[in-house]
């Protein structure tokens, strides 16, 4: 019985006098490996700031010059990761929600406002002779569908262009987040597409009607008059084409092929730098713009002219949708059915109509 009692005591002992070996020993090493990490960390030189940045001094003065658009290099093959602020983005977003966005609100207002002024003050632009009760062909089955083309694809583009630019005003608080998302992802994928029928639409206008729209002095005659649009009675002489049609085909086919060439330059980014040489051609005439644009500076320049031509045009295009409709009976059924009646068209085309009677008499299509 004691000799168990001692065997054990000596037990505890021995296994007290290894722990108290070990442990300092543990300590030591561990404080020894710190030692040599530390030592190591401080022996090696301390990573230091690119040349470039390294000269413009503290991390704030560095910031800044990030900020402003300074450029390094980069192992990325796009030269354009280099620059890691594009400062240029934040004038970008200031002009097209502000100036761009505020005029362009009160030019479409205006438009609006200025024609119902109009329709309460001349009302309806009636046929003073009354309907004949005889039509005569002005637009045949590919004019009215050309019309019809570049017109619908129009509005549509219209319409998507304007959520992008309003829809978070005036739609995101009627829809919530979710819808307006949905209708937007949606809406861009139908102006990305649509845009090249509306490209088809004015270029079949080009082929089919520019040599109806060359002016000549019976355009001044008329605009002399206003066309008679805010007399009764009064119907100056008119080509298949007045003046004010013409004003709205060189419209179309000016303003549209530009906002259908700045879209391409979207659809296309980085791809297409019209604006360098533009400006450098600019310059020649006396004006002092940058020549010397990076292709995301292209880019951005593309989306702001983009708007403002768009916004320009939706002002005229809406008058024109208009004076085609509720503005003046008997104007919409020539490119609904392409016949109008022989009353109207003597009032306002009365040139065209002579020129259609006399090759009917003579038997030649026209």
């Amino acid at each position: 019985m004691i000799r168990t009692w001692i065997v054990k005591v000596l037990t505890v002992l021995s296994l007290a006098a290894l722990v108290s070996v070990a442990v300092p020993g543990i300590s030591t090493d561990t404080m020894s490996a710190r030692a040599q990490t530390q030592a190591q960390t401080q022996s090696q030189p301390q990573k230091q700031l690119p040349t470039h940045l390294e000269a413009i001094g503290s991390s704030s003065e560095m910031w800044r010059a990030v900020r402003g658009g300074i450029s390094g290099e980069t192992g990325l093959k796009d030269p354009k990761a280099g620059t890691l602020v594009q400062s240029e983005g934040d004038n970008l977003r200031a002009v097209r929600n502000g100036p761009i966005s505020e005029y362009g609100g009160w030019l479409l207002l205006a438009s609006v406002v200025l024609i119902a002024i109009f329709f309460a003050i001349r009302g309806r632009i009636k046929i003073d002779a009354g309907p004949s009760g005889r039509t005569v062909e002005r637009f045949n089955g590919l004019e009215r569908f050309t019309h019809w083309l570049t017109a619908v694809s129009f509005i549509v583009l219209a319409l998507t262009g304007l959520n992008l630019l309003y829809g978070k005003l005036v739609l995101l608080p009627v829809l919530g987040p979710s819808l307006f998302a949905t209708l937007t992802a949606w809406g861009k994928y139908a102006h990305n597409y649509i845009a090249f029928a509306f490209m088809l639409g004015v270029l079949m206008m080009l082929v089919l009607w520019i040599r109806h729209n060359i002016p000549t002095l019976n355009d001044l005659k008329w605009l002399a008059v206003g066309g008679g649009l805010f007399s009764k009675g009064v119907h100056p002489p008119a080509a298949k084409f007045n003046a004010g049609q013409k004003i709205i085909f060189w419209a179309v086919i000016l303003g549209g092929g530009s906002i259908s060439f700045s879209g391409l330059c979207l659809l296309l980014p980085f791809e297409i730098y019209p604006f360098a040489g533009t400006f450098a051609v600019l310059n020649h005439l006396g004006f002092d713009l940058p020549t010397q644009l990076t292709p995301l500076q292209e880019t951005q320049l593309a989306l702001l002219w983009h708007g403002v031509v768009a916004l320009i045009l939706i002002a005229v295009i809406i008058g024109h949708i208009y004076i085609g409709s509720l503005g003046m009976e008997g104007a919409l059924d020539a490119m609904t059915h392409g016949q109008v009646d022989v009353n109207w068209a003597h009032e306002h085309h009365s040139i065209w109509l002579d020129e259609v009677e006399e090759k009917r008499a003579s038997g030649h299509a026209d």
